[in-house]
């Protein structure tokens, strides 16, 4: 099997963030989204994955190194593709047509999942999906007597489903898929000058094959920041007992660690009390601060603060000049950012 993974966009939600490091490599626990997403696609599945397409703009040859090493590291190869220009999902899936060959995976790398399933390969196409609240912000499927899909209705104003697509895709004849993407290309199928897949997959249903869903226990975003503070507490509750979280060569002085956690290698804590539901990067040195439910990147400095539903990027350095600062802070600091507060 194939995974195609379109992540080009520019996470202009997800700024100031996005503005030094793509939205997908972005860690959430200690991992990249990009390489969360591969994993549990790979657990779902229970099939060798053997490619690993990932669509990209410019991101230099450093990102692109780490995304092949990703690949690698479950045992696939990786593939870096380019999108040119943004012209809707379809069109961005077409620049990874090498890899659209046998079992494919299509995956939108903005979403996590908790899924609660493992993948049936043997059907013409699946479609991930979760129920929700309000179906009127999403697109949803409709569904025949049997269970199958019979369309798909995006924002609908009136209830039809309420199965909301998450943004990941499996089909079963990949060749297929391209030529479907293609035809939509070739003759100029579009919505407000994008080309959108479920044009593609209505044209497949309309020959004759065969999609159902699947639907994912719960349903991750990583759009903006509160979303990703909130998708690092569900990856550190559902990894707790499945991944070794906290580097067993930190430094501890004076210091609670309120599980569950990640803290990587090199990190120095001092007189403070961290947790629940954070995750510290690599050489992060924190003294004197009471940090809850919050996301700090690699190799900041954090003196006298309290601060909660929070993200630092890279190389922030945040203080405060108020000796044992009571005043609980809500940060959103991206690379090289430094505040004093």
């Amino acid at each position: 099997m194939n995974i195609v993974i379109p992540m080009a966009g520019m996470g202009k939600r997800m700024r100031p963030h996005t503005l030094s490091v793509p939205k997908p490599l972005i860690k959430v626990a200690g991992k990249p989204i990009v390489e969360r997403l591969c994993e549990d696609i790979v657990e779902v599945c229970n099939e060798k994955v053997d490619e690993i397409g990932f669509i990209i703009g410019d991101f230099g040859k450093e990102v692109e190194e780490g995304l092949i090493e990703i690949a690698n590291r479950l045992g696939a190869k990786g593939k870096i593709y380019y999108q040119d220009e943004p012209l809707g999902t379809a069109h961005a899936i077409l620049f990874a047509k090498e890899s659209l060959k046998g079992k494919v995976t299509v995956a939108f790398a903005d979403t996590l999942f908790d899924a609660g399933f493992k993948l049936n390969t043997n059907r013409d196409g699946v479609i991930w999906t979760h129920k929700v609240k309000d179906p009127s912000a999403f697109g949803v499927v409709k569904k025949n007597d049997d269970g199958t899909i019979a369309g798909f209705v995006e924002k609908p104003k009136i209830f039809v489903s309420d199965e909301a697509i998450i943004g990941i895709y499996y089909f079963l004849d990949g060749e297929n898929l391209r030529n479907e993407l293609q035809y939509l290309i070739d003759n100029n199928i579009n919505k407000q000058g994008e080309y959108q897949l479920t044009d593609a997959l209505q044209n497949m249903l309309d020959k004759g094959l065969k999609f159902v869903t699947n639907d994912v226990k719960e349903w991750l975003d990583c759009g903006n920041k509160n979303a990703t503070v909130n998708t690092n507490q569900r990856i550190l509750e559902l990894k707790n007992d499945k991944e070794e979280l906290i580097d067993k060569g930190i430094e501890l002085v004076n210091t609670d660690i309120i599980p569950p956690c990640y803290i990587a290698k090199g990190v120095k804590i001092t007189n403070s009390k961290i947790g629940p539901h954070v995750s510290i990067g690599e050489n992060t040195t924190v003294n004197d601060s009471i940090i809850s439910n919050s996301i700090i990147q690699n190799s900041c400095l954090i003196s006298n603060l309290k601060f909660s539903n929070s993200m630092l990027g890279s190389n922030v350095k945040a203080q405060s000049n108020v000796l044992k600062s009571t005043k609980e802070n809500e940060l959103n600091l991206g690379d090289y950012s430094e505040i004093t507060l």
